[in-house]
């Protein structure tokens, strides 16, 4: 089973491109649904932004930030970001699709991600994942975010926008 998770995991970003031209298309945008839509779409994206800033991707099992509340902040913030699309669409379609592709491709990623971060750092994220980890004194660094490519979120969420927004010009 722990392939299946690992082969959906690794294939949920172009999966994610093909349900975007579909949404995309589906889509039946308004003004207002863009603004309410963007702006659930912001705080997705600030978590992640936050998140990506006191991840140590690779090195250790990060409890800093968000991670001291939340096991899987990235992945929150993609569901909130979906959700500002979701709403930004206005569409019944599209929120079920959109819902569908989370609900799979996330539970993959988590799964494959926990078998990971347990098979390389041991007991620190059974610890983490059960609250028994300390938080880590940490900042959270812009620097850091960037070297986690958090940037190409922030650029997707601006170009979906935009094309919603092309979209509704466009009818």
């Amino acid at each position: 089973m722990a392939d299946v998770w690992r082969t959906l995991a690794r294939w949920r970003v172009p999966a994610g491109y093909v349900l975007g031209v579909a949404a995309l298309w589906l889509a039946t945008p308004t003004w207002r649904s863009l603004a309410f839509g963007g702006v659930v779409g912001a705080v997705g994206e600030a978590l992640r932004m936050w998140a990506a800033g006191h991840l140590e991707k690779g090195r250790e099992v990060t409890t800093s930030g968000p991670y001291a509340w939340i096991r899987h902040p990235l992945y929150v913030g993609s569901c909130v970001l979906g959700a500002g699309f979701v709403i930004a669409a206005r569409t019944v379609v599209v929120g079920l699709l959109v819902a569908a592709y989370l609900i799979i491709t996330i539970v993959a990623a988590v799964r494959a991600e926990e078998a990971h971060l347990t098979e390389k750092f041991g007991e620190s994220y059974p610890a983490y994942r059960d609250g028994r980890a300390q938080p880590a004194p940490r900042r959270f660094s812009l620097a850091r975010a960037w070297r986690n490519r958090e940037y190409r979120a922030l650029a997707g969420l601006a170009g979906v926008f935009l094309l919603l927004a092309g979209r509704l010009l466009m009818r």
